[in-house]
């Protein structure tokens, strides 16, 4: 009778890690754990052992991630990446019977009992991250505990594009997250955060008059190495490009390899811009495809910045995904006409998102695109039903509203729904707490206490609802267009356009002779017709004068020769 007794430190129905998880959660968050398990609705206990186990797990993972993000350095303490993936685990197998099965399936797989043969699990064809793997034989997470705990901390996910960051990074490990990929991922953001806030700081920054809640995403350019080259027309200059929040900044350079007045490009405006993928090459000819066109009503022609690499374009699918997000994001605010802090949000969803790409683009070498790229608002413009993503995003931007000075007054809530001080917006205070950005003393959040109504446990919030009908929808465009890919004629699209540039002269050389025949500029009509005529006539004066010399040589001839007949 005493074995079924259970030990003082445990929490039905919870596993005994699940249980650790929880008592760590509220060491952390300084209050008892029985205060933590009250704020857990009892409809979820209804719902049975597994999910009301899930959501106690989820619940009080938010609220001691809530408290953990208030520190700068949580990104790079280990400790932090450790106790995360713990909560992972946790919600993937809350109770006994399910950690059971999982820690089973994890002891299989590191034996290595789906292996075919011997020679399957070579070392010399592994990479180093493989084998630390199948060395180190911690369980892995699935994607579901990824997405249910990794948003509570903004600067690691968000919850638009959770699922395909997850893809990402799992992308060489069969879809499951290890922990050394996911310490790798974590440390490489970090030094994401620090190379950003160093830039912030004045560490080779560019001399820039930036806004006060303008931030510096990205520089590309040296004066002596791997510049940008910018074109417009048949003119290029090497340079600088430098991209933030709200705009795009070319610094060209000079004969002394100094830096010229920076040409600003905005983005924050409605001024009918259009970024696009080109080609560019030496007048004009499009052989390199390497560029990022911009055009707007404010420049004459297109600029092409074009990113020389050896090997492929990866650099410039970058700064292309990256500007577009920074595009969308401002024609999100200025759809819901967003000010204050619901603009900072915004911006910072956007911020955090690019700097999450580029951490994917240096540390695992890939770059998600289409449906799969991990930049919220490319995604929810890419997505069918996209629309409908950004407006259950302005839904939850409007519910914090009231909480920001201005709004209701908070000492109106029981202490029952409130615990712990925190802030929102999420993602603009994860910006301030990293030293990204300030924020006006007008739109700064009111410390606040952290209610359970702030935490979506159990169900499913009105984003990823309309994500995953969007995603649905998506299913089928791609489907689609397999099935036109499938009677595609191969290298059709590859050969038509060698054959374009081969007849690049000749074309440019009939576009000019349309426009003279057109009259569009009289002068040089006048002057290209005065030049046709007069070849015309010297060319007929030629051929008539050759006529003409003909039968004179032939009288000469004859008469030469009746002479000679005539002394005989």
């Amino acid at each position: 009778m005493g074995s079924d007794v259970p030990p003082p430190s445990a929490i039905p129905p919870l596993s005994a890690a699940a249980a650790s998880v929880v008592r760590q959660c509220a060491r952390i968050a300084g209050v008892p754990v029985d205060q933590l398990l009250r704020r857990v609705d009892a409809e979820e206990q209804a719902r049975g052992p597994l999910e009301y186990a899930r959501s106690v797990v989820e619940y009080c993972s938010h609220v001691a991630l809530r408290v953990e993000a208030r520190r700068p350095d949580h990104l790079g303490d280990r400790e932090f990446h450790t106790l995360t993936y713990d909560m992972m685990l946790a919600w993937e197998a809350p109770d006994e019977e399910t950690d059971a099965v999982f820690q089973k399936t994890a002891f299989s797989v590191l034996r290595g009992d789906d292996a075919d043969d011997d020679d399957s699990g070579s070392i010399f064809y592994s990479s180093p991250t493989q084998m630390a793997i199948q060395v180190d034989g911690r369980r892995t997470v699935g994607p579901e505990a990824f997405a249910k705990i990794a948003p509570a901390c903004p600067a690691m996910a968000h919850p638009i594009t959770v699922r395909n960051l997850f893809d990402a990074i799992t992308n060489s490990t069969g879809g499951r997250l290890h922990f050394l990929i996911y310490h790798k991922y974590l440390r490489i953001l970090n030094e994401a955060f620090c190379s950003a806030k160093r830039v912030l700081g004045g560490h080779r920054a560019p001399a820039l008059q930036l806004s006060d809640d303008e931030v510096i995403l990205d520089i590309h350019g040296a004066a002596t190495t791997k510049p940008v080259l910018q074109h417009i027309g048949t003119s290029t200059w090497p340079g600088r490009l430098t991209l933030t929040n709200h705009a795009l900044y070319f610094e060209a350079i000079g004969v002394d390899f100094s830096y010229g007045e920076a040409v600003v490009y905005d983005l924050a405006r409605d001024l009918k811009q259009s970024v696009k993928r080109e080609s560019t090459g030496p007048w004009g000819a499009h052989l390199f495809d390497k560029a990022v066109m911009y055009k707007s009503s404010l420049t004459s022609e297109p600029v092409f910045f074009e990113f020389p690499q050896f090997k492929g374009h990866t650099r410039r699918d970058y700064w292309f995904a990256a500007i577009k997000e920074v595009l969308h994001a401002h024609k999100f605010i200025r759809k819901y006409k967003l000010a204050g802090f619901q603009k900072a949000e915004a911006l910072s969803v956007a911020t955090l998102g690019i700097l999450r790409y580029r951490t994917v683009k240096e540390g695992f070498h890939i770059l998600p695109a289409h449906f799969k790229t991990i930049l919220a608002f490319n995604l929810a413009e890419k997505l069918p039903k996209g629309d409908k993503i950004l407006e259950a995003l302005y839904g939850q931007l409007k519910q914090h509203c009231p909480r920001f000075r201005g709004g209701q007054d908070l000492g109106q809530s029981s202490s029952e729904e409130l615990m712990l001080a925190d802030p929102f917006p999420l993602s603009a205070y994860t910006m301030v707490t990293m030293g990204l950005l300030k924020l006006k003393e007008e739109d700064n959040a009111e410390e606040r206490d952290f209610a359970v109504r702030d935490v979506q446990i159990g169900g499913t919030s009105s984003v990823q609802m309309a994500l995953e009908r969007s995603v649905g929808y998506s299913g089928r465009v791609e489907a689609a267009r397999a099935t036109l890919d499938q009677v595609r004629v191969e290298d059709i699209d590859t050969n038509v356009a060698v054959l374009k540039e081969l007849l690049f002269p000749l074309i440019e050389i009939g576009k000019r002779l349309l426009a003279l025949s057109g009259w569009e500029e009289p002068f040089k009509s006048y002057v290209f017709l005065l030049c046709f005529l007069y070849m015309a006539y010297r060319y007929c004066f030629l051929v008539c004068d050759d006529i003409n010399a003909v039968p004179s040589k032939k009288i000469l001839t004859n008469s030469v020769q009746v002479a000679k007949v005539a002394c005989f």
